[in-house]
Protein backbone atom coordinates (compact mmCIF):
# COMPACT_ATOMS: atom_id res chain seq x y z
CA UNK A 1 0.00 0.00 0.00
CA UNK A 2 1.63 3.22 -0.47
CA UNK A 3 1.72 6.87 0.71
CA UNK A 4 -0.96 7.96 3.39
CA UNK A 5 -2.49 4.43 3.24
CA UNK A 6 0.73 2.98 4.81
CA UNK A 7 1.26 5.19 7.76
CA UNK A 8 -2.87 4.55 9.33
CA UNK A 9 -1.74 0.70 8.70
CA UNK A 10 1.29 1.44 10.75
CA UNK A 11 -0.55 3.15 13.59
CA UNK A 12 -3.88 0.38 13.48
CA UNK A 13 -0.97 -1.80 14.36
CA UNK A 14 0.10 -0.19 17.23
CA UNK A 15 -3.24 0.42 18.40
CA UNK A 16 -3.62 -3.16 18.00
CA UNK A 17 -0.34 -3.65 19.90
CA UNK A 18 -1.96 -1.41 23.02
CA UNK A 19 -5.19 -3.57 22.75
CA UNK A 20 -3.13 -6.45 24.05
CA UNK A 21 -2.88 -4.69 27.16
CA UNK A 22 -6.12 -3.44 27.49
CA UNK A 23 -5.24 0.30 26.04
CA UNK A 24 -7.95 1.15 23.59
CA UNK A 25 -7.16 4.49 23.40
CA UNK A 26 -5.18 4.32 20.70
CA UNK A 27 -7.78 2.36 18.56
CA UNK A 28 -10.59 4.56 19.58
CA UNK A 29 -8.42 7.47 17.72
CA UNK A 30 -8.71 5.71 13.86
CA UNK A 31 -12.19 4.43 14.44
CA UNK A 32 -14.69 6.49 12.48
CA UNK A 33 -17.32 8.03 14.26
CA UNK A 34 -20.00 8.14 11.25
CA UNK A 35 -23.49 6.40 12.18
CA UNK A 36 -22.62 3.16 9.66
CA UNK A 37 -19.15 2.26 11.00
CA UNK A 38 -18.94 -1.49 11.96
CA UNK A 39 -17.47 -3.99 14.05
CA UNK A 40 -17.83 -7.50 13.88
CA UNK A 41 -15.21 -9.09 17.08
CA UNK A 42 -15.27 -12.79 17.99
CA UNK A 43 -16.79 -12.18 21.18
CA UNK A 44 -20.40 -11.08 20.36
CA UNK A 45 -22.55 -10.45 16.94
CA UNK A 46 -21.93 -7.23 14.91
CA UNK A 47 -22.48 -3.73 15.62
CA UNK A 48 -23.35 -0.73 13.91
CA UNK A 49 -23.10 2.99 15.01
CA UNK A 50 -20.06 4.73 17.01
CA UNK A 51 -21.59 4.39 20.30
CA UNK A 52 -22.48 0.46 20.14
CA UNK A 53 -19.07 0.04 18.49
CA UNK A 54 -17.22 1.90 21.26
CA UNK A 55 -19.00 0.05 24.07
CA UNK A 56 -18.22 -3.59 22.11
CA UNK A 57 -14.50 -2.69 21.64
CA UNK A 58 -14.49 -2.00 25.39
CA UNK A 59 -16.15 -4.56 26.65
CA UNK A 60 -13.32 -7.13 24.33
CA UNK A 61 -10.41 -5.63 25.36
CA UNK A 62 -11.39 -5.47 29.10
CA UNK A 63 -10.46 -8.84 29.19
CA UNK A 64 -6.02 -8.44 27.91
CA UNK A 65 -3.61 -7.42 29.82
CA UNK A 66 0.09 -7.94 29.67
CA UNK A 67 0.39 -8.96 25.52
CA UNK A 68 2.73 -9.40 23.29
CA UNK A 69 3.33 -7.10 20.18
CA UNK A 70 1.47 -8.65 17.00
CA UNK A 71 2.39 -10.55 14.25
CA UNK A 72 0.87 -9.60 11.13
CA UNK A 73 1.01 -11.50 8.08
CA UNK A 74 -1.65 -10.07 4.55
CA UNK A 75 -3.56 -11.86 2.93
CA UNK A 76 -4.96 -9.29 0.65
CA UNK A 77 -4.89 -5.49 0.20
CA UNK A 78 -6.75 -3.05 -1.76
CA UNK A 79 -6.54 1.06 -2.16
CA UNK A 80 -9.31 2.59 -3.51
CA UNK A 81 -9.58 6.81 -3.50
CA UNK A 82 -11.40 6.73 -0.38
CA UNK A 83 -12.11 3.18 0.26
CA UNK A 84 -8.95 0.55 1.35
CA UNK A 85 -9.11 -2.48 2.33
CA UNK A 86 -6.64 -5.33 4.28
CA UNK A 87 -7.34 -8.81 5.21
CA UNK A 88 -4.32 -10.02 7.52
CA UNK A 89 -3.86 -13.13 10.03
CA UNK A 90 -3.11 -11.64 13.56
CA UNK A 91 -1.14 -13.37 15.91
CA UNK A 92 -0.42 -12.83 19.22
CA UNK A 93 -0.46 -14.04 23.19
CA UNK A 94 -1.95 -12.14 25.76
CA UNK A 95 -2.83 -12.31 29.53
CA UNK A 96 -6.55 -12.79 30.16
CA UNK A 97 -7.77 -10.86 33.23
CA UNK A 98 -7.78 -13.11 36.22
CA UNK A 99 -4.72 -15.33 34.58
CA UNK A 100 -0.95 -14.55 34.82
CA UNK A 101 -0.51 -17.38 31.71
CA UNK A 102 0.27 -16.02 27.97
CA UNK A 103 -2.60 -17.37 25.68
CA UNK A 104 -2.25 -17.19 22.00
CA UNK A 105 -4.70 -15.73 20.06
CA UNK A 106 -5.17 -16.01 16.33
CA UNK A 107 -7.62 -13.94 14.46
CA UNK A 108 -8.64 -13.26 10.76
CA UNK A 109 -9.51 -9.75 10.11
CA UNK A 110 -10.81 -7.72 7.49
CA UNK A 111 -10.40 -3.55 8.24
CA UNK A 112 -11.98 -1.60 5.67
CA UNK A 113 -10.66 1.88 5.88
CA UNK A 114 -12.60 5.26 4.20
CA UNK A 115 -10.88 8.41 3.76
CA UNK A 116 -12.75 11.20 5.80
CA UNK A 117 -11.90 14.94 5.43
CA UNK A 118 -8.83 14.27 4.49
CA UNK A 119 -8.05 11.18 7.21
CA UNK A 120 -7.82 7.29 6.83
CA UNK A 121 -10.61 6.12 9.21
CA UNK A 122 -11.86 2.21 10.22
CA UNK A 123 -14.94 1.91 8.78
CA UNK A 124 -15.64 -1.67 9.11
CA UNK A 125 -13.60 -4.87 11.20
CA UNK A 126 -14.56 -7.79 11.50
CA UNK A 127 -12.73 -10.51 13.01
CA UNK A 128 -13.02 -13.99 14.29
CA UNK A 129 -11.11 -17.73 15.01
CA UNK A 130 -11.21 -19.30 11.78
CA UNK A 131 -7.35 -19.06 10.89
CA UNK A 132 -7.08 -23.04 9.70
CA UNK A 133 -9.59 -25.44 7.68
CA UNK A 134 -12.62 -26.57 9.29
CA UNK A 135 -15.27 -29.25 8.50
CA UNK A 136 -18.70 -28.01 7.14
CA UNK A 137 -19.93 -29.68 10.86
CA UNK A 138 -18.35 -26.70 12.65
CA UNK A 139 -20.57 -24.28 11.29
CA UNK A 140 -23.70 -26.43 11.00
CA UNK A 141 -26.14 -25.16 14.32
Amino acid sequence: MSGTVDLILEQYHRALDAVVFGNSAPMKELISRREDVTLANPLGPPVRGWGNVEKTMDHAISHFREGEPTRFERISEFVGTELAYIVELERTRVKIVGSDELVPIALRVTTIFHLEDGAWKVLHRHADPITAPRSIASIVQ
